[in-house]
């Protein structure tokens, strides 16, 4: 008989990690050496989490103290060399991360419910991070950030220009090229980009010549994710379709995913030291802070609050109404993918840590968080749809343009449909802010604006992305575990049923005369027998 465990209100299978925590859980709820036992169990248990957000604090204070020493370039590149090799570490697993978990977790679920849970997903995706386009959109009229900024401009701060020339249309046609990638082996490093080059297409009367802007496809470094969950998913899908003849396949996948797993959990003890240097680094990089915080002050207030709204209230509230379990509950066994988040600035390079805690803090099923996991962090963007969105407002009022009705529904559809395609990456969604202004047909020379306080705006995002990629983990394990009981009551009502009917024959044979009268010929004697016949 398998043994069941409850982690954070959530019922998980027994096994070696999930009985230690039980164990570990009856030790706090039951203590050996009063206070003293109390407190070792609990920094037993809290460890990795104690260390992650030590590492954070002493990252600012140690940031502080060499920012004072004058480091030159090379100096400093030296002191973010720990940082950067945590950041080298959480990319190198994420391909066979996303690859092996979804193909596992795709062969793992029986189509129907894979199609159900996709659904109720992509559903999910879709309308929170509508919700968030439309708090940025309301918070960026209510603050409005860039009203009495029109002075304010690249120049006056120093900042190089941002350059973003391409046409509405082409970005979302290369989501569309980019979800069926040419080579699977070029998408695991390369992404597909449309550029343009201008065409000499003959001379006016004039005798000028006349010049075409025509697209073209480059390649740009950077995993294309996209491409390669749809192909993982559907291969997933096609393994399990074969049966018997791709249970091996589908053993290889599971034994790396497992594998995988391991790695990170190696890698999440280097996560506090490695943190401690990214923030440190990012503190002794910065230009002069107090300049842009008082000129751009409102904008970074507005994107903070709008994470601060979605992530505390907002996205709490669907879990609860989902579940009617407590959000923050589940969120406090996550606070170490959440630390991890606001360090990378990185949805894709929180994916290792956070697909880790979900199973083991908060017993979600490995299928579902293997599966969903990979997806929301290429396709969820809910904090990036909040920033975008008041940027695009922000940069409408600096220009003292007038936003009509149409163009605030563009900006809504169009930060909902391109953070799809945004990158996991510090300062992905930057060029996405581009496609909108494409769109509202605002200039893009501002954006260099949003570059210089990214830094600090995409931390929060970060953290308020993985948040809903967790959440949305969490409501499909609920929803499934709802639809795998309802399943085991429809079973056992039928075994009563079967059960009835058996007792019913049973009476029926003991009662009938014609039975009774046949079962006293074979009790008689041959001769009896051989008379009767």
């Amino acid at each position: 008989m398998e043994k069941k465990s409850e982690i954070n209100g959530h019922a998980v299978p027994g096994s070696a990690s999930t009985d230690l925590m039980v164990e570990q859980q009856q030790q706090h709820l039951h203590p050996r050496g009063g206070l003293g036992g109390r407190l070792a169990g609990f920094l037993r248990r809290n460890l990795l989490v104690i260390l992650t957000v030590s590492g954070v604090l002493v990252g600012v204070g140690l940031g502080m103290v060499v920012r004072s020493l004058g480091l030159t370039r090379a100096q400093m590149t030296y002191f973010a060399f720990p940082g950067e090799m945590l950041l080298r570490m959480l990319k190198m697993i994420i391909l066979p991360l996303v690859v092996c978990s979804l193909v596992s977790g795709a062969a793992s679920l029986d189509t129907r419910s894979l199609g159900k849970l996709g659904g109720v997903a992509v559903a999910y995706f879709l309308v929170t991070t509508l919700i968030a386009s439309g708090i940025g959109v309301a918070l960026a009229f209510i603050i409005r950030p860039g009203v009495g900024a029109g002075a304010l401009n690249t120049n006056a701060l120093g900042l190089e220009s941002v350059s973003a020339n391409k046409e509405t249309a082409d970005s979302f046609l290369d989501l569309a090229r980019n979800l069926f990638p040419a080579n699977l082996v070029a998408a695991a490093f390369r992404s597909y980009a449309t550029d343009y080059k201008m065409v000499a297409m003959g001379n006016n009367t004039n005798g000028t010549t006349l010049y075409q802007k025509v697209p073209f496809g480059t390649e740009t470094d950077g995993m294309n994710i996209l491409g390669l969950v749809l192909f993982a998913m559907v291969f997933g899908v096609a393994l399990r379709k074969l049966g018997e003849e791709g249970e091996e396949l589908i053993r290889f996948f599971n034994a790396f995913n497992e594998a995988t797993m391991v790695l990170v959990s190696w890698i999440m003890w280097y996560i506090p030291f490695g943190i401690m240097f990214l923030v440190g680094s990012k503190i002794v990089e910065m230009e002069d802070v107090v300049l842009l915080v008082t000129s751009l002050g409102k904008y970074i207030f507005a994107s903070i609050l709008g994470h601060i709204i979605h992530g505390g209230i907002v996205l709490p509230l669907i879990y609860f109404g989902f579940t009617r379990k407590n959000p923050f509950s589940f969120l406090s066994g996550l606070i170490t993918p959440f630390t991890t988040a606001f360090a990378t600035c990185s949805s894709s390079a929180t994916l290792p840590s956070m697909i880790k805690c979900v199973e083991e803090n908060n017993g979600v099923d490995k299928r579902i968080s293997r599966f969903i996991l990979p997806i929301g962090a290429t396709v969820n963007m809910d904090g990036a749809a909040i920033f975008q969105c008041i940027a695009a407002v922000f940069i409408a009022q600096l220009n003292n343009a007038e936003l009509n009705a149409g163009q605030i529904f563009t900006i809504l559809v169009t930060a909902t449909a391109s953070s799809v395609g945004a990158a996991g990456i510090p300062a992905g969604g930057i060029i996405t802010i581009a496609i909108i202004l494409e769109a509202i047909g605002l200039p893009t020379n501002d954006l260099s604006l949003m570059l210089a306080v990214d830094w600090i705006v995409d931390r929060t995002t970060t953290v308020v992305n993985v948040e809903g990629d967790a959440l949305g983990a969490g409501i499909l394990h609920h929803i499934n575990q709802q639809e795998m009981r309802k399943l085991h009551l429809q079973e056992e009502e039928l075994e009563e049923v079967r059960v009835e009917a058996m007792a019913n024959v049973e009476a029926e044979e003991e009662t009938s005369p014609l039975v009774t009268r046949q079962s006293k010929i074979l009790e008689a004697t041959p001769e009896a027998i051989e008379s009767v016949l």
